[in-house]
């Protein structure tokens, strides 16, 4: 999922909790959380953002979701509880391998299930929702992620309709779902944002502006969309229909959305805001020190994304040669300055292999495509150059000027400066600098029209495929336009095997084309996640895929 911080709104009235007004009443509880800025979509489908999607599962549930564990979250000091998969609408489900190979889930939807205007929750909501996220006409870039279920390679590319996906509903809470190849993950895709249940009767109505409507914005979660006053917040306040509503914590929760770090802690400092995930670049190293900025485990990569149809960057030679210019030791310690891990290949760690979580990580047992601490960046250097030469730009003369997109962020913004220093400084190249706000940033690097960008990629389940498969030719999420038959050949070997060693063993070949041979990305670090809650709020959960949870939380 697309790691993102941005855009503003334009203020009404703040339903805003202070970390001083809400203790002294827990029975009148409201949150107020800072996540990002304006969201690009709130419709579940066509998301692909991690705030968006932390909105979207307080408001939708599917057939799993994510619950507390009620043990504290390493990293936390006390503050957060780790998360884990269980149901969320369905109960129950049954597995069956079939004669022809293909494995089926069936999924018994709970008996007390109804959407936020009183309908039931039925198991055609769900049928609808997956047959839309892969019919071409609705043009998600999350398509792909639903490959494995029969026919849908074939429907993605129009070549079947979308009523032959390989779901249905046998009875209005019974909900199958048949795989070409099963999937270990399967439970966990099951509760991700792009699968959610969505109403056909609505949307149909509605069209695309189903989603900006609070009448029509008809959701199954646990809360509910009451305002969304566009630049400035979006709030949300419990459904009264949903089944575990007795035991929620907060009855709003406010996410503002903003963009600017002071603004977001000052506004924390003041009790204005209850919980936020950025603060202002120079103030991390003292907040960290001080306890109250709180590091967590993170599944995801933040990289560059060169644009590998475009001269210069066509070049892998050209590619490597940037790739190995970049100090990373300098940018995790001095830089970013929050726990990173320099990236020495693409997939990070903490995403399984073969032997799951009793073994070795994927990177562990990948290895490493180049040396990325500042132990091996003198020897990088001077390859770094070498094949610059190679490709016809002996230190760097003839090179044309290339600018570096990233997106309006101080802490985006001194990365680039520093790779643009590190750039010119090793390869005796010219970079620019150009920053864009999230909106007009994803539609610039989606249509290409870059030639080297700012990007990030978080797990959407634990498994190697979530960042493997994005770079397939032509996927919704392939901003790198990299493209290679072999590599397609591989996912497509990949998906066609349940066996855990033999798919680790091509998902490693696969890496070794995307980074070993080709260097289509520019892997920089290995994230962490950062926070800050207000004193006194407790039974906040969170998993390393990035969602927090605030559904629960109540004051103390």
């Amino acid at each position: 999922m697309k790691m993102r911080k941005l855009l503003p709104f334009v203020a009404t009235t703040a339903i805003a909790a202070s970390m001083f007004g809400f203790a002294a009443n827990a029975e009148d509880f409201n949150l107020t959380v800072n996540l990002a800025s304006e969201p690009q979509t709130m419709d579940p489908q066509m998301n692909t953002t991690l705030d968006g999607g932390t909105m979207l599962q307080h408001l939708f549930e599917g057939l799993m979701k994510w619950e507390t564990t009620g043990e504290e979250q390493e990293g936390s000091d006390g503050t957060c509880d780790s998360s884990r998969i269980t149901y969320g609408q369905a109960e129950s489900y049954d597995r069956e391998e079939n004669e022809d190979g293909t494995v089926s889930y069936t999924f018994h939807l709970r008996d007390d299930i109804y959407w936020s205007d009183g309908e039931p929750v039925t198991a055609n909501d769900f049928v609808y929702g997956w047959r839309r996220l892969v019919d071409p006409a609705t043009a998600a870039d999350y398509s792909y992620m639903i490959e494995s279920v029969v026919n849908a390679p074939a429907i993605i590319d129009g070549e079947k309709d979308p009523s032959e996906l390989g779901v249905e509903a046998v009875d209005d809470k019974t909900f199958k779902v048949t795989l070409s190849t099963d999937l270990t993950y399967f439970e966990e895709l099951c509760a991700f944002p792009a699968l959610l249940p969505v109403r056909e009767d609505i949307i149909e109505e509605k069209g695309d502006q189903w989603t900006f409507d609070v009448d029509s914005y008809v959701t199954n979660g646990a809360y509910k969309m009451t305002e969304w006053t566009h630049n400035s917040e979006i709030v949300v306040a419990k459904n009264d229909k949903y089944y575990d509503v007795d035991n929620l914590g907060p009855d709003t929760i406010t996410f503002k959305l903003m963009d600017d770090q002071n603004a977001m802690l000052s506004g924390f400092n003041s009790g204005e805001l209850d919980f936020i995930e950025d603060v202002p670049q120079a103030e991390i190293t003292s907040l960290v020190a001080s306890g109250d900025l709180k590091i967590l485990d993170y599944i995801g990569t933040y990289y560059v994304c060169f644009n590998n149809e475009q001269e210069p960057f066509n070049d892998p030679r050209v590619r490597e040669a940037f790739t190995l210019a970049v100090d990373r030791t300098y940018i995790v310690e001095k830089v970013t300055q929050q726990g990173q891990i320099e990236a020495g290949g693409y997939v990070p760690y903490g995403v399984y292999d073969a032997e799951g979580a009793t073994g070795d990580d994927f990177r562990t047992v990948g290895g490493d495509y180049y040396g990325p601490t500042d132990a091996d960046y003198e020897a990088n250097c001077e390859k770094a150059k070498e094949l610059l030469a190679e490709a016809g730009y002996p230190d760097g003369e003839g090179f044309p000027v290339v600018e570096y997109l990233y997106n309006t962020s101080d802490a985006h913004k001194a990365v680039a400066e520093a790779l643009q220093y590190m750039w010119e400084d090793v390869l005796g190249v010219t970079v620019t600098l150009n920053n864009q706000e999230w909106a007009a940033f994803v539609e610039t690097r989606k249509n290409g029209d870059y030639s080297i960008a700012r990007n990030g990629w978080i797990a959407d389940y634990n498994d190697p495929m979530t960042f493997l498969d994005m770079f397939e030719t032509g996927g919704g999420n392939n901003d790198a336009k990299y493209s290679n038959a072999d590599y397609d050949a591989l996912l497509d070997q990949i998906r066609g095997t349940f066996d855990q060693t033999e798919r680790m063993d091509l998902m490693h070949q696969a890496e070794d084309l995307l980074m070993g041979q080709d260097y289509g990305v520019c892997p920089l670090y290995f994230y962490t996640q950062k926070y800050m809650l207000a004193d006194g709020i407790k039974g906040m959960s969170y998993t390393p895929l990035g969602y927090f949870f605030f559904g629960y939380t109540h004051a103390e």
